[in-house]
């Protein structure tokens, strides 16, 4: 998948699932690599990579 389309997909799934947008990205990719479908993994931990960069620090 090219990056804007990471980007796009990591967007959305921040709007729709806020502070979990990257647990949720990462259970889709653990999903899919326990189907066996290794290329969709790939791209849900570039998305949660970039749902994770998206984020403003945390600030204590």
């Amino acid at each position: 998948m090219e990056a804007t389309k990471i980007v796009e997909h990591a967007r959305q799934l921040l709007a729709a699932h806020g502070d979990k947008a990257e647990a949720e990205a990462a259970q889709k990719a653990g999903a899919r690599e326990a189907e066996g479908k290794l290329e969709e993994a790939e791209n849900w931990r570039r998305i949660r990579s970039a749902i994770h960069g998206m984020r403003p620090p945390h600030v204590s």
